[in-house]
């Protein structure tokens, strides 16, 4: 192959790199946001085992978790999560750590039917 040929490849290589290397991604980190879930779903889980769930209150709460999983995507959706997005998955888990405090603690029988 000749020189200018081997350079133009070479130069059109790094060029395709280099652009498919700016492109964002839709990756989003949201260790707080992971961290505070696992942490709710291993409270469901412990709750569960110990008696101070029934298995239909421990699958309404995981509904709860996997509707705040499917917020989270959605807000990631766009490659960004904004100030608004944020807040509200924040609001979304305070309330289901309230419910699952509120729950697991409930012994005078006002708990879903």
């Amino acid at each position: 192959m000749h020189t200018a040929l081997k350079s133009f490849l070479a130069a059109a290589a790094a060029a395709v790199s280099m652009a498919a290397s700016a492109q964002p991604f839709a990756r989003i980190d949201t260790p707080q946001i992971d961290a505070r879930q696992a942490r709710q779903e291993e409270r469901i889980d412990r709750g569960l085992a110990r008696g101070e769930f029934t298995r239909r209150e421990a699958r309404m709460l995981k509904q709860g978790q996997r509707e705040i999983a499917r917020v989270e995507a959605r807000a990631k959706a766009d490659g960004r999560i904004s100030r608004d997005e944020m807040r509200n998955l924040t609001a979304l888990l305070d309330r289901a750590d309230a419910q699952i405090r509120q729950w697991r603690h409930d012994r005078d029988g006002r708990r879903p039917a």
